[in-house]
Protein backbone atom coordinates (compact mmCIF):
# COMPACT_ATOMS: atom_id res chain seq x y z
CA UNK A 1 0.00 0.00 0.00
CA UNK A 2 2.53 2.63 0.61
CA UNK A 3 3.98 2.18 -2.76
CA UNK A 4 0.68 3.23 -4.32
CA UNK A 5 0.16 5.93 -1.53
CA UNK A 6 3.54 7.41 -2.56
CA UNK A 7 2.79 7.02 -6.41
CA UNK A 8 -0.17 9.03 -6.38
CA UNK A 9 1.37 11.89 -4.53
CA UNK A 10 3.96 11.90 -7.00
CA UNK A 11 1.33 11.55 -9.90
CA UNK A 12 -0.66 14.76 -8.55
CA UNK A 13 2.39 16.74 -7.26
CA UNK A 14 1.18 16.08 -4.01
CA UNK A 15 4.74 15.70 -2.77
CA UNK A 16 7.44 16.74 -4.96
CA UNK A 17 11.31 16.01 -4.83
CA UNK A 18 13.92 18.62 -6.22
CA UNK A 19 17.38 19.14 -5.30
CA UNK A 20 18.32 22.00 -8.07
CA UNK A 21 17.12 24.34 -6.51
CA UNK A 22 15.68 22.64 -3.10
CA UNK A 23 13.01 24.14 -1.68
CA UNK A 24 13.45 26.44 1.36
CA UNK A 25 10.66 26.03 4.42
CA UNK A 26 9.08 28.39 6.54
CA UNK A 27 11.83 27.22 8.92
CA UNK A 28 14.54 28.37 7.29
CA UNK A 29 16.14 25.18 6.46
CA UNK A 30 16.98 23.81 3.02
CA UNK A 31 14.81 20.79 1.45
CA UNK A 32 14.76 18.09 -1.44
CA UNK A 33 11.39 17.66 -0.83
CA UNK A 34 7.96 19.58 -0.32
CA UNK A 35 4.46 18.60 0.46
CA UNK A 36 0.90 19.79 -0.22
CA UNK A 37 -1.37 16.82 0.30
CA UNK A 38 -4.42 19.57 0.06
CA UNK A 39 -4.57 19.18 -3.05
CA UNK A 40 -5.59 16.03 -3.17
CA UNK A 41 -9.49 17.39 -2.27
CA UNK A 42 -9.72 18.39 -5.54
CA UNK A 43 -9.33 14.53 -7.33
CA UNK A 44 -12.67 12.43 -5.99
CA UNK A 45 -11.21 9.39 -7.39
CA UNK A 46 -7.71 9.45 -5.20
CA UNK A 47 -9.29 11.22 -2.81
CA UNK A 48 -11.49 8.18 -1.99
CA UNK A 49 -8.51 5.61 -2.19
CA UNK A 50 -6.85 7.69 0.31
CA UNK A 51 -9.92 7.59 2.67
CA UNK A 52 -10.23 3.78 1.88
CA UNK A 53 -6.49 2.93 2.72
CA UNK A 54 -6.85 5.29 6.17
CA UNK A 55 -9.46 2.29 7.07
CA UNK A 56 -7.67 -0.51 5.80
CA UNK A 57 -4.72 0.41 8.29
CA UNK A 58 -6.85 1.31 10.85
CA UNK A 59 -8.70 -2.33 10.66
CA UNK A 60 -5.61 -3.90 10.34
CA UNK A 61 -4.22 -2.40 12.79
CA UNK A 62 -7.47 -3.66 14.89
CA UNK A 63 -7.76 -0.07 16.57
CA UNK A 64 -10.17 0.32 18.67
CA UNK A 65 -11.80 3.87 19.49
CA UNK A 66 -14.48 6.10 19.84
CA UNK A 67 -14.42 9.01 17.23
CA UNK A 68 -11.80 10.80 15.52
CA UNK A 69 -9.84 14.02 16.34
CA UNK A 70 -8.48 16.14 13.13
CA UNK A 71 -5.64 18.89 13.11
CA UNK A 72 -6.59 22.35 11.90
CA UNK A 73 -6.64 22.66 9.25
CA UNK A 74 -5.00 19.55 6.91
CA UNK A 75 -6.42 16.95 9.33
CA UNK A 76 -10.04 18.45 8.71
CA UNK A 77 -10.72 17.09 5.95
CA UNK A 78 -9.81 13.40 6.39
CA UNK A 79 -11.30 13.19 9.54
CA UNK A 80 -14.45 14.59 8.05
CA UNK A 81 -14.68 11.92 5.47
CA UNK A 82 -13.28 8.87 8.01
CA UNK A 83 -15.79 9.99 10.11
CA UNK A 84 -18.66 9.86 7.97
CA UNK A 85 -17.75 6.58 5.98
CA UNK A 86 -17.65 4.83 9.91
CA UNK A 87 -20.32 6.84 11.27
CA UNK A 88 -17.95 7.53 14.08
CA UNK A 89 -18.49 11.15 15.75
CA UNK A 90 -15.37 14.02 15.16
CA UNK A 91 -14.02 17.20 16.49
CA UNK A 92 -11.06 19.47 15.49
CA UNK A 93 -8.31 21.24 17.53
CA UNK A 94 -7.43 24.78 16.01
CA UNK A 95 -3.68 25.75 15.97
CA UNK A 96 -4.90 28.55 18.65
CA UNK A 97 -7.78 29.00 20.67
CA UNK A 98 -10.35 31.80 19.44
CA UNK A 99 -10.14 35.32 20.90
CA UNK A 100 -13.92 35.78 21.04
CA UNK A 101 -17.26 33.60 21.70
CA UNK A 102 -17.07 30.23 23.75
CA UNK A 103 -13.08 30.96 23.19
CA UNK A 104 -13.03 27.30 22.17
CA UNK A 105 -9.42 24.87 21.03
CA UNK A 106 -11.29 22.21 20.42
CA UNK A 107 -14.70 22.61 18.09
CA UNK A 108 -17.05 19.57 18.42
CA UNK A 109 -16.95 17.50 21.72
CA UNK A 110 -14.66 15.08 23.48
CA UNK A 111 -16.41 12.46 25.36
CA UNK A 112 -14.63 11.76 28.92
CA UNK A 113 -12.54 8.44 28.86
CA UNK A 114 -13.53 7.82 24.94
CA UNK A 115 -10.60 6.93 22.71
CA UNK A 116 -9.78 9.41 19.98
CA UNK A 117 -7.32 8.79 16.63
CA UNK A 118 -5.94 12.42 15.72
CA UNK A 119 -6.22 12.31 11.79
CA UNK A 120 -3.32 14.46 10.63
CA UNK A 121 -2.22 14.78 6.35
CA UNK A 122 1.82 15.14 7.19
CA UNK A 123 3.89 14.35 9.65
CA UNK A 124 7.04 17.02 10.06
CA UNK A 125 8.36 17.29 13.15
CA UNK A 126 5.09 15.56 14.74
CA UNK A 127 4.48 19.51 16.76
CA UNK A 128 0.54 19.94 15.41
CA UNK A 129 -0.13 16.06 16.20
CA UNK A 130 1.27 16.60 19.72
CA UNK A 131 -0.47 20.09 20.42
CA UNK A 132 -4.16 18.49 18.89
CA UNK A 133 -3.41 14.81 21.30
CA UNK A 134 -2.80 17.35 24.03
CA UNK A 135 -5.99 19.12 23.49
CA UNK A 136 -8.31 15.99 23.76
CA UNK A 137 -6.53 14.56 26.55
CA UNK A 138 -6.91 18.14 28.38
CA UNK A 139 -10.48 17.23 27.74
CA UNK A 140 -10.25 13.75 29.33
CA UNK A 141 -10.37 11.91 25.94
CA UNK A 142 -7.98 8.76 25.35
CA UNK A 143 -5.56 9.36 22.54
CA UNK A 144 -3.32 6.12 21.92
CA UNK A 145 -3.18 6.45 18.15
CA UNK A 146 -2.22 9.15 14.80
CA UNK A 147 -2.77 8.73 11.51
CA UNK A 148 -1.44 10.90 8.42
CA UNK A 149 -0.89 10.24 5.16
CA UNK A 150 2.69 10.74 4.84
CA UNK A 151 5.80 11.33 7.29
CA UNK A 152 9.31 12.27 6.57
CA UNK A 153 10.33 9.85 9.60
CA UNK A 154 12.85 12.86 11.02
CA UNK A 155 13.95 11.49 14.14
CA UNK A 156 12.59 14.77 16.29
CA UNK A 157 9.25 13.38 15.19
CA UNK A 158 9.98 9.92 16.41
CA UNK A 159 10.87 11.66 19.70
CA UNK A 160 8.22 13.73 20.25
CA UNK A 161 5.43 10.38 19.82
CA UNK A 162 7.40 8.22 21.90
CA UNK A 163 7.32 10.88 24.59
CA UNK A 164 3.66 11.52 24.49
CA UNK A 165 3.12 7.78 24.48
CA UNK A 166 1.22 7.87 21.38
CA UNK A 167 1.79 5.05 18.10
CA UNK A 168 2.09 7.05 14.69
CA UNK A 169 0.25 5.04 11.96
CA UNK A 170 0.95 6.28 8.29
CA UNK A 171 -0.04 5.48 4.74
CA UNK A 172 3.29 5.80 3.20
CA UNK A 173 6.83 7.72 4.17
CA UNK A 174 9.85 9.35 3.09
CA UNK A 175 11.97 5.97 2.60
CA UNK A 176 9.07 4.48 0.12
CA UNK A 177 8.07 7.88 -1.37
CA UNK A 178 11.95 8.22 -2.51
CA UNK A 179 12.29 4.60 -3.78
CA UNK A 180 8.98 5.17 -5.46
CA UNK A 181 10.40 8.39 -7.02
CA UNK A 182 13.61 6.23 -8.44
CA UNK A 183 11.52 3.44 -10.09
CA UNK A 184 9.26 5.66 -11.82
CA UNK A 185 12.06 7.83 -13.00
CA UNK A 186 11.34 10.86 -11.08
CA UNK A 187 14.44 10.98 -9.88
CA UNK A 188 18.30 9.69 -10.44
CA UNK A 189 20.52 7.38 -8.66
CA UNK A 190 22.80 10.15 -8.13
CA UNK A 191 19.67 12.21 -6.30
CA UNK A 192 18.74 9.18 -4.38
CA UNK A 193 22.03 9.52 -1.83
CA UNK A 194 21.73 12.80 -1.62
CA UNK A 195 18.30 13.21 -0.81
CA UNK A 196 18.47 10.10 2.05
CA UNK A 197 20.91 11.95 3.49
CA UNK A 198 18.85 15.17 4.22
CA UNK A 199 16.74 12.82 6.66
CA UNK A 200 19.68 11.68 8.78
CA UNK A 201 20.30 15.87 9.31
CA UNK A 202 17.75 17.97 7.60
CA UNK A 203 19.55 21.01 9.03
CA UNK A 204 22.92 20.30 8.50
CA UNK A 205 21.86 19.32 4.80
CA UNK A 206 23.63 20.91 2.32
CA UNK A 207 22.24 21.37 -1.33
CA UNK A 208 24.74 20.55 -4.33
Amino acid sequence: MADKIAETLLNLDAVILRTKPPFRWASGILAPIYTDNRLLMSYPREREFIVNSFIKMIRKNKIKFDGLAGTATAGIPWAAWLSQKLKKPMAYVRSESKDHGRENLVEGKIEEDKSYIVVEDLVSTGNSSINTINAVREKNGVVEYCIAIFTYELEKSDNNFESANVKLLTLTDFTSFVKTALKKKYISKEQLTHIMDWKKNPEGWVAV
